[in-house]
């Protein structure tokens, strides 16, 4: 059985087994079992953490099976650990990496003594941009193919290693990997990946899913697939210590983010799932005020590291799909104007929580009484929700984070362009479906 309703648009097949519409349906003919992973379905996101079809019986939403297959390496001084997971892969490593902020920190050094400590013949793919662009993709797939790579390493954030990602499924594919992002085909094998990260923010060291960027079409979509998964990520929040101020607001908003994208959904019965949302965002809201005055809070940026990993690595949504509206606005903007991701949403999630707040006036309550600790007494659902968006709002303001697309200079110029990419699969989001015209109204909310 699987755990989820995969309600929405677009069918896609994973290992002879095709997806549709309906909520309970007949499974293929022989039985299935495999992992499972963060799939995309037109422009929503399942994260499907395992798959098991039985002959002649039917899936039912909210059963499930849990696994994730990535070893989390937590704490300070585990980068040694590297020497003990490396040789398990092979000899031949791709190292991957953005602008230089490791060379500057000394990580790159310390990661290169310990791979020549093992032997390991290592080349480099370094430059990986904060929206990771499919031109970058392609060299790396290029390397891995040139020096034979045996895994993939990818040292810093969320980018590089959706990056990493991208190219451990491309290093595979004869075709070019963009046709994984289009729903053209899906990935069946990857090469070997490993991730030390740098940034706590998008989860991907613990998650299957990826963003790119096609420079050429001004296009910036999610893919996912199961194969993606890093075989091992390894976390020592030292290595967050070098992060600047306006990085590390980013992160937390983006981690927010995606728990409150899981929090949107229209299930009855998850007061579990909800308790771990509600945590994890009381966590951050608590901890944020301490980490951007001191930087170098060990404790601080531990907090926020685990609060990062476990915002998108399954736990939070076992049993249901949340929304991810907001992220694929956020994508059309940050596609056009190349915009921080965090900053981004920072600006949309209010808006858009403002223009969905009579959907379910009551979800919006929860929150706001929950996390944000709104007095209800005396008030309607609507007005108690709207003061929880505002506290969301002024929190995000409190750290630094932009409240109007106005801060990136960005006017009204590129809204239908940017609405018309938010629905290139149709209409989307799990907790209110919208079309184009509901994110144009969203997008200026938000000037």
């Amino acid at each position: 059985m699987v755990w989820t309703d995969f309600g929405h648009a677009e069918v896609i097949p994973y290992s002879g087994v095709t997806f549709t519409k309906e909520k309970s349906v007949k499974p293929p003919k022989s039985s299935y079992s495999g992992p499972g992973g963060l799939f995309f379905f037109g422009t929503e996101r399942y994260n499907i953490q395992a798959i098991h079809f039985d002959p002649g019986g039917e899936f039912a939403v909210n059963a499930f099976e849990f696994h994730n297959p990535t070893k989390l390496i937590f704490g300070k001084g585990k980068l040694d650990t590297l020497k003990r997971e490396v040789p398990k892969y092979g000899k031949n490593v791709l190292l991957v990496y953005g602008g230089g902020s490791i060379k500057r920190s000394g990580l790159y050094d310390d990661v290169h003594a310990l791979l020549k400590e093992i032997g390991a013949e290592v080349t480099e793919l370094s430059g990986v941009e904060p929206n990771p662009r499919l031109a970058t993709v392609h060299k790396g797939v290029d390397l891995c193919r040139e020096h034979n790579i045996d895994l993939i390493l990818a040292v810093g954030g969320g980018s590089v290693i959706d990056c990493a990602k991208a190219i451990a499924v491309g290093a595979k594919y004869d075709g070019d990997m963009w046709d994984f992002v289009e729903r053209k085909a899906a990935p069946q094998d990857a090469l070997p990946l490993g991730t030390v990260l740098t940034i706590a923010a998008t989860g991907s060291e613990m998650n299957g899913g990826s963003v790119i960027t096609n420079e050429k079409t001004q296009e910036k979509m999610g893919w996912g697939s199961p194969h993606a998964y890093p075989a091992f990520s390894i976390l020592d929040p030292v290595n967050t210590f070098t992060l600047p101020k306006d990085q590390t607001v980013y992160g937390m908003v983006d981690m927010m983010s995606h728990v409150l994208e899981h929090y949107f959904h229209k299930e009855t019965n998850t007061p579990v799932q909800d308790g771990f949302c509600e945590t994890i965002l009381r966590t951050v809201i608590d901890t944020a005020p301490r980490l951007i005055n001191d930087l170098q809070n060990y404790d601080a940026r531990a907090t926020i590291m685990y609060c990062g990993t476990m915002a998108l690595n399954g736990i939070l949504n076992m049993g249901y799909a949340g929304d991810w509206a907001t992220h694929n606005i956020e994508h059309a903007v940050s596609a056009v104007y190349d915009i921080p991701h965090g900053g981004g949403l920072a600006i949309l999630f209010p808006n858009w929580m403002k223009y969905n707040l009579k959907s379910d006036p009551g979800r919006f309550k929860q929150l706001a009484v929950n996390v944000f600790h709104i007095d209800p007494a005396g008030k309607t659902d609507e007005e108690i929700g709207l003061e929880g968006i505002q506290a969301l709002r002024d929190f995000w303001s409190s750290i630094g984070a932009p409240s109007r697309l106005a801060d990136y200079g960005i006017d009204d110029s590129q809204i239908e362009v940017m609405a018309e990419k938010t629905v290139r699969f149709g209409p989307f989001g799990k907790f209110r479906t919208l079309n184009k015209e509901d994110v144009v109204e969203i997008y200026k909310l938000s000037l």
